[in-house]
């Protein structure tokens, strides 16, 4: 098996999995585009230190912040984990609030290798013959499902192995769902919209108590990339550290825009019908939610 814990950002999903990776012997896997970066602690509401001793986590403080990460990438890292879990004889736990990196997990994604028009016209000036020679070399897979005189494909492929340093023959493996070689379980967590949007003000306001406005003022010294300068709180940081609004604002800004999100996030997790929805109090003991997970595993 294979438990995905999915829903909305300051929802209570740590507490919750800690509880449950106990009962079911489990490992708990990342599934938060901003938790994979180091530095990026309080703004991502990383599991403390020691919640990630008292269970084995994966997948967190594992890139730096001046680096662009892609779901394909993670989902790769991801599987790679699923598989050493489960020949541990324990069941992974994915645990965050991305959608595109569970689906990315679950269903595969192929790498956004974007046409390099002037490598084409390189490899369009060599022989469809010399073409295939050197895709058998490079990609002997691929070269037995595509015909020898469709010199388009064989430049496509040719392109995706030169671009990605893989063979578009392993990239296309990696694609492809994982629900044929594991059982399924997507559980998310909802309640009213009123409370959770408390819970979310109660979070910033933690958060800029425990030093946000430090954590921001260390990464703007750098060259952090797009990617990461998505985090909720340091995108606006940013801009109040330029000038451009006022603490105050700025703490008003980052509850407005994570209220934002995690409604977004609800609206992807809703298209996804895989999913079991376990709706919850605002004054929830992780136990009770635990049972119901348990009893949807089994």
């Amino acid at each position: 098996k294979v438990i995905f814990l999915m829903g909305p950002t300051a929802i209570g999903k740590t507490q919750i999995s800690l509880c449950l990776a106990k009962k079911i012997k489990a490992e708990i896997i990342n599934c938060d585009s901003m938790q994979i970066y180091r530095q990026l602690n309080i703004s991502s509401s990383k599991p403390s230190k020691k919640a990630r001793k008292e269970i084995v986590h994966h997948l967190f403080d594992f890139v730096s912040p001046r680096r662009a990460y892609s779901a394909y990438q993670f989902a790769l890292a991801a599987r790679q984990k699923i598989k050493e879990i489960t020949e541990r004889d324990k069941i992974p736990l994915f645990v965050g609030g991305s959608g595109l990196y569970m689906k990315a997990i679950i269903d595969g994604l192929f790498p956004d290798t974007k046409a390099d028009l002037k490598l084409r016209r390189s490899l369009n000036k060599i022989s469809e013959s010399d073409l295939f020679k050197r895709l058998k070399k490079v990609d002997p897979q691929s070269a037995r499902v595509i015909h020898p005189h469709n010199k388009r494909r064989i430049i496509r492929a040719l392109e995706v192995y030169i671009k990605n340093k893989k063979t578009f023959s392993y990239l296309k493996k990696n694609t492809e769902s994982i629900e044929n070689k594991y059982i399924i379980k997507i559980f998310a967590l909802n309640m009213e919209r009123e409370a959770l949007y408390e819970r979310i003000n109660r979070r910033v306001d933690e958060m800029f108590k425990k030093g946000l406005l430090a954590e921001a003022k260390k990464l703007y010294s750098q060259r952090i990339s797009k990617t990461a300068r998505t985090a909720l709180g340091i995108r606006e940081l940013f801009d109040y550290l330029k000038g451009r609004a006022s603490l105050e604002e700025t703490r008003c800004l980052v509850k407005q825009n994570s209220r934002r999100y995690a409604k977004r996030q609800l609206t992807w997790f809703r298209a996804d019908k895989r999913i079991t929805w376990i709706k919850i109090q605002p004054n929830y003991k992780p136990q009770q939610i635990v049972k119901k997970i348990i009893k949807g595993i089994s």
